[in-house]
Order: C-alpha cells, then sequence, then structure tokens
C-alpha cells in the first residue's frame, strides 16, 4: 500500500529467500536481511516509518536503529508476550547524543574496578555493569 502512494519501500526480512518475491512481485524498492549486521549498519538512520508485522518475539533494537530521529515504528504483529523497546537509544538518537564505550574482557573485571575506585578513567563512568557482571560471577551455585 505504501508503494502506491509513492513511499520508498524496503522489506526487511530474516531470509535471503524472500528477497525475489518483496521485489519482483509485491514491488518493493529494496530488501534487507535483518540478520546481515553489514546491511543493518548500511540502513541505520534511514527510514521515516517501519510497519512491523511480526508477531513472533523479535529484537527491536534492530529496527530501532533503522528509523530517522523522528521515525516512526508501527507494531501490527500481535507477539505473545510484551516487547521489550530499549528507551535510551530512542532518546540519545533523538538528540544526537553518543556514547564512548570501553569494553574490557572478564578477566580485567578486577582491574577495572581499581580503576574505578581511584578514579583512574578518562570521563565519567560507572561501576554498575562491572559489579552486577562481578556479583554475578562470583556467586556459587
Amino acid at each position: 500500500m505504501a508503494k502506491a502512494f509513492g513511499a520508498h519501500v524496503t522489506v526487511n526480512s530474516t531470509s535471503e529467500g524472500k528477497r525475489k518475491e518483496a521485489t519482483e512481485k509485491l514491488g518493493a524498492d529494496s530488501f534487507l536481511v535483518s540478520r546481515d549486521p553489514e546491511q543493518l549498519k548500511g540502513a541505520l538512520g534511514s527510514m521515516d516509518g517501519i510497519i512491523d508485522t511480526v508477531s513472533a518475539d523479535h529484537p527491536m533494537v534492530h529496527f530501532l536503529g533503522l528509523l530517522k530521529a523522528d521515525g516512526k515504528l508501527f507494531l501490527v504483529g500481535l507477539p505473545n508476550k510484551p516487547m521489550e523497546v530499549p528507551a535510551f537509544p530512542l532518546v540519545m538518537a533523538k538528540h544526537n547524543i553518543t556514547a564512548d564505550v570501553e569494553v574490557i574482557p572478564v578477566d580485567y573485571v578486577n582491574t577495572a574496578m581499581e580503576r574505578l575506585i581511584k578514579s583512574d578513567v578518562r570521563y565519567s563512568t560507572t561501576g554498575w555493569d562491572v559489579l552486577c557482571s562481578v556479583n554475578t560471577l562470583s556467586r556459587s551455585p
């Protein structure tokens, strides 16, 4: 229907096998395999709106990243449980705020905690995720 109104239509699918039908039969302008990180990266922030018809549980964060800052996501599928929609990326994208994240391996957790205690970090930081990891890893079964 969107194509009939002159919109540029991209079909998102987990299966490359649907490309031919989407572009030839349904008339989509482009096709995106949502399990392909390179295709997702290339489409970041490019969509004004997404009509999500999937009723199965699926990661919303992939779709949210495809939307422009004021883009709209329409959920018309009927999932069997409430969907988790991360609010932080929505707010940050709207205001063009990005983060500089230091990802550390598990064997560096103790050193990272020492750095936090000493304020030996480049910018503001939080130890919450590190603390949760330490607490989770140190629990006995």
